[in-house]
């Protein structure tokens, strides 16, 4: 394409990442004439937040992740965000197994498999915690099946490594055999290869957008640059999704929106111990989540960690947090001061000065020694040896902070749709649950910009091919929640419980 040429496009999403890839196939599925343009700065698609290295591949079900369970003050457990993320997370199986029906995914076991979840702790103040935690989970049924144990023998059975040559302490475990593992970086390039095999979608890989601007006509005009040719291009779109991890602030800012004012980022660099020992990965089997340290991110929460990459087994401890202006892992240091705008220093000053044992958490991190990181991986495996595992550099995440009227700035942990008000353009921010949680987040965006064509009797027909469960709750209906594992297993190869009374 000539310099300055001008395309026209009904959608362009920013990013190619797993959040593209399921608005991409969501909408093209909804209206299959719609003609969308994916811009991607990266000559690979997936390679930043939903690259399998660089984020945990945990099937987010709030199976094991204690932070989403908290104890309230009279000492009982609320699920309220557990049930939340667990049914966030079957409806992304639900649109993965309507596409593997419809041969648009053909070997599920490319990016999910069966492992088991569990929570470990110990100590007895834990351990009573996660009894009660337990029992309140599985009063619901998406948490049915949940086992927990302090037998150290049964443990032994479930996490071997993790018990041999521990000491005597009040240990306690659960487990969730229907945990998976997700490869979100291979995930996102089977929706990718299918998506843009219709007609009407095209990719561009090594172009970044560098402007956006809103016409009168209420298109946007996004300037592009060809980061191999430097050709300058444009796009006018009638809608523009900014899906592009750390990187979707600064283009917000950019596209001047009245929503956009107030937000900023906290950027939170990670780390992993992968272990080289196949041995060693082959004794365990498992996702073993404990409890985050005090004032650390929730993204932070230590994990021994199965994972399957591309048909092998790994081992991974971590993530070791850390700091770095970076928004992106292939980003600039200088993405943290360019994205400082007037009307969003005083919430970023303000939510600073409320987390100070978050930020002295993350110099600590920041100065750990090799020796520090092989201390904090003994906790969940006593007999670890550092020439056992190498450091690998996981991803990138850019933390939310926003306006607030009563504390100036706040900083949030989780996911934030901003979008204008005509619903012509929006951006994701922030990170965890994240890609598990993507359908859950996409069909906010349809509610949020796409209200007219998502209230008619087509794209609700639709709709409920794609996701049956659609506008129910799972966690309020034991039956639809077993029949739709159990459909939803079956397509995807996992497990899934029996419905038994």
């Amino acid at each position: 394409m000539k310099n300055n040429e001008i395309e026209h496009k009904d959608v362009v999403l920013i990013g190619a990442g797993v959040m593209s890839a399921t608005l991409g196939i969501l909408l093209k599925e909804l209206d299959p004439s719609i003609t969308i343009e994916i811009i991607e700065r990266l000559d690979v698609i997936a390679g930043e937040s939903s690259d399998a290295w660089n984020n945990a591949g945990t099937g987010h079900s709030a199976f094991c992740e204690l932070n989403y369970t908290p104890e309230t003050k009279d000492g009982s457990i609320d699920i309220s965000k557990a049930v939340k993320i667990a049914e966030s997370f079957e409806l992304s199986r639900e649109l993965w197994s309507y596409l593997v029906e419809k041969g648009a995914i053909k070997e599920p076991e490319a990016f999910i498999h069966n492992i088991p979840h569990m929570s470990f702790v110990w100590g007895k103040e834990n351990a009573d915690y996660l009894k009660k935690r337990q029992q309140a989970l599985i009063k619901n049924p998406l948490f049915a099946g949940m086992l927990f144990s302090e037998d150290r023998e049964e443990l032994k059975k479930w996490m071997p490594l993790v018990m041999d040559g521990r000491a005597d302490d009040e240990l306690a475990a659960t487990r969730m055999e229907i945990g998976t593992d997700v490869n979100f970086g291979a995930l996102t390039r089977i929706l990718f290869e299918h998506l843009t095999s219709l007609e009407g979608v095209t990719i561009r890989l090594q172009h970044e957008v560098r402007d956006l601007e809103k016409e009168k006509n209420g298109q946007w005009n996004l300037r592009i640059k060809d980061l191999v040719s430097h050709d300058k291009t444009h796009v006018l779109a009638n809608f523009v999704f900014i899906g592009a991890g750390g990187g979707a602030l600064s283009l917000l800012e950019k596209s001047n929106i009245k929503e956009a004012e107030g937000f900023g980022g906290f950027p939170v660099s990670g780390q992993w111990l992968r272990c080289t020992n196949k041995e060693i990965i082959e004794q365990h089997h498992a996702k073993v989540y404990g409890k985050a340290s005090v004032g650390s991110p929730p993204m932070s929460v230590p994990h021994l960690d199965t994972r399957i990459i591309d048909g092998k087994k790994a081992l991974l401890f971590g993530p070791y947090a850390g700091f770095s202006t970076k928004f992106l892992k292939n980003g600039s240091f200088w993405d943290l001061p360019a994205s400082l705008e007037f009307d969003n220093i005083l919430p970023m000053l303000s939510a600073g000065a409320h987390n100070i044992p978050l930020t002295r958490y993350l110099i600590h991190q920041a100065r750990q020694s090799p020796e520090d990181r092989m201390d904090a991986l003994k906790e969940y495996f006593p007999h670890a040896k550092n020439g056992d595992w190498e450091l690998e550099i996981a991803g990138q995440r850019v933390q939310v902070i926003k306006k607030d009227e009563k504390e100036g700035g706040i900083l949030e942990f989780g996911t934030e749709i901003v979008n204008a008000a005509d619903g012509s353009i929006a951006a994701l921010l922030g990170a965890s649950p994240g890609a598990s949680t993507a359908v859950a987040i996409m069909l906010d965006v349809l509610k949020a910009c796409f209200k007219t064509k998502l209230s008619s009797d087509a794209w609700q027909t639709k709709l409920k091919e794609m996701i049956p469960t659609y506008g129910h709750s799972l966690g309020a209906d034991e039956a639809l929640c077993y029949e739709t594992r159990k459909r939803t297993g079956t397509l995807l190869h996992l497990k899934y419980f029996e419905l038994h009374h």
